[in-house]
């Protein structure tokens, strides 16, 4: 019979930005904002907490996405909790671009197995990550949220695998987060199901650049960040969003859509403060940096 541990877990989970520009459904990047959850075993019952992001709208029940990811994990060890406290202090913005779904799947299955005694020897990391990729649909984001850094994922024989590849020191991002979300499935819903082979091959071309700019030719990253396949196709959901891109690409800024957006991406170097600067009225600057841990036990 599975075993619970004692007392609460505590974990952190890093904000997300997926796609890159050209990568799309296979690049991901982990950034410095972070979520912090803390769940317990109880005798019966079930007690959410959330404040920050989202506390406002998201669901206390077994509805809520950390809730639900944490039921998979449990199952795939073997048994359920008689009760759960969940308590959520979400500092990623919500429907912005930047992860907070992959980052409530991973919280919550990270979240599960710390709470089951020996549940390492129970759900390994790839068994983890697995699910997690399972639960969002894609593995984008719940890559780098897991591991950190820099990762290239996708699925491979029945199973997804994430492979992760450095990024050079002077690379900083700044996102401009708009007030306002567009929710993923409108954004997904926009694209077409057939592209041009000349859109894939120049795609594909420039996500292979991609990978060696931030690797360590960040010179680069302005040519390797453009997009053939998604970000245009999205413009009638985020029109403002499209239009930063296009001013900052404009004036040498290497800047993408963040994952499904509107958050518009911008990479820089150590000084950013003209990048800054260039945020535009309403919207909220972060400047960030490449978060390297992933999610972690805290």
């Amino acid at each position: 019979m599975t075993q619970f541990v004692d007392g609460p877990v505590r974990v952190s989970v890093p904000a997300t930005s997926a796609n890159l520009g050209p990568g799309f459904d296979s690049l991901g990047l982990a950034l410095s904002l972070r979520d912090e959850l803390e769940a317990e075993v109880l005798p019966g019952g079930l007690v959410v907490d959330v404040e920050g992001a989202g506390a406002e709208s998201v669901p206390r029940d077994e509805s809520h996405l950390v809730v639900r990811s944490m039921r998979a994990a449990f199952e795939l060890m073997g048994e359920q909790p008689p009760g759960l406290r969940l308590a959520c202090r979400n500092v990623v913005p919500h429907a912005r671009g930047l992860g907070s779904s992959s980052a409530a799947i991973v919280a919550g299955v990270v979240l599960a197995r710390a709470l089951v005694a020996g549940g390492q020897l129970l759900a390994s990391d790839e068994a983890l990550l697995d699910l997690a990729a399972d639960l969002e649909g894609h593995p984008d984001n719940v890559a780098p949220a897991f591991h950190g850094g820099f990762v290239i994922s996708g699925r491979e024989d029945g199973h997804w695998y994430a492979v992760r590849a450095g990024v050079d020191p002077r690379v900083t991002a700044v996102v401009f987060v708009p007030p306002t979300g567009v929710e993923t499935t409108v954004a997904r819903g926009l694209l077409p199901d057939v592209v041009s082979h000349a859109d894939a091959a120049a795609n594909s071309g420039r996500a292979a650049l991609l990978v060696a700019a931030l690797n360590g030719q960040p010179e680069h990253l302005l040519a390797a960040t453009r997009d053939w396949l998604h970000q245009d196709q999205r413009e009638p959901a985020m029109p403002e969003t499209l239009a930063l891109v296009r001013r900052l690409r404009a004036e040498g800024v290497p800047a993408v859509v963040s994952g499904a957006g509107p958050t518009v991406l911008a990479f820089g170097s150590a000084d950013t403060s003209d990048l800054l600067s260039r945020c535009p009225s309403g919207w909220t600057p972060h400047q960030l940096s490449i978060d390297v841990d992933g999610a972690r036990l805290i």
